[in-house]
């Protein structure tokens, strides 16, 4: 079973490869995605992220799961030496976190109930489990940022996180908590994780580091990354390859 619907005000996909699908099991995982969306967005006023940026709750007084971001979001801006903040301009806005970790959490859904073949997705950022309805690992392309249309390259995984960041699809968004100017070298950065949160929880700040970030995903375990720079000239981590060829059951 497969579908795809809007949520978080993006297109977000599940397909469920085990016989045992069900309406149901999608249903789960897409009304899981809109309660993170009710209540983390912040461009809903009534949200409790909104509630909290207006100072009508505190950081000690909101619910488990936002307090669960702010520890993940702390732990990263840690991991990363201060290249992911989710603080700006004195605002809250978690999103470069909350999307891999709900992707993260919807798959856990599925697991939860069962099911071991699956592919969870929002917006280009992919959390896979087991099979593909061919019975092969699921096949994933990286696009070309200059070019939405053709896919540069084809990676294959299994039980296995990926997330891109760049500038291709709502142009320059990417925020450096840093500050240090450093030029808009990169088009693009494709993570691939031991899950999708740690993919993306690194794809971000490695795009905001600029050319180093390549250097930077090198250095962390059970991760891999892909960049493109703004000339089209792609660099990837050392043990990327391992994900290029088709796998074997």
């Amino acid at each position: 079973m497969k579908e795809t619907r809007i949520t978080m005000g993006m297109p977000a996909t599940i397909e469920i490869v085990d016989a045992s699908a069900t309406q149901e099991a999608l249903n789960m995982v897409f009304d899981f995605f809109n309660s993170v969306d009710e209540r983390f967005s912040p461009y809903k006023t009534g949200s409790e992220l909104s509630r909290f940026n207006r100072g009508e709750i505190t950081e000690n007084n909101v619910s488990t799961d936002l307090k669960t971001i702010f520890a993940l979001a702390e732990k990263t801006k840690q991991d990363t030496n201060g290249y992911f903040d989710i603080m700006h301009n004195g605002v809250c806005d978690p999103s470069g976190i909350v999307k891999g970790w709900a992707i993260r959490e919807g798959a856990n859904i599925l697991r939860k109930n069962g099911f071991k073949n699956f592919y969870v997705e929002i917006a280009g950022d992919i959390e896979v489990s087991g099979r593909n309805g061919d019975g092969h690992a699921w096949t994933i392309g990286i696009r070309n940022p200059f070019n939405r249309d053709e896919i540069v390259k084809v990676v294959h995984l299994s039980n296995t996180g990926i997330a891109t960041s760049g500038t291709a699809v709502r142009g320059d968004h990417i925020y450096n908590p840093k500050g240090d100017a450093r030029p808009n070298e990169i088009a693009s950065i494709t993570v691939i994780g031991p899950n999708v949160y740690e993919a993306d929880r690194f794809a971000t700040p490695a795009f905001a580091m600029g050319s180093e970030g390549i250097q930077f995903l090198e250095g962390l375990p059970n991760i891999e990354g892909y960049m493109i720079d703004t000339k089209g000239i792609a660099t990837m981590t050392s043990g990327f390859t391992k994900y290029t060829r088709a796998l074997t059951f």
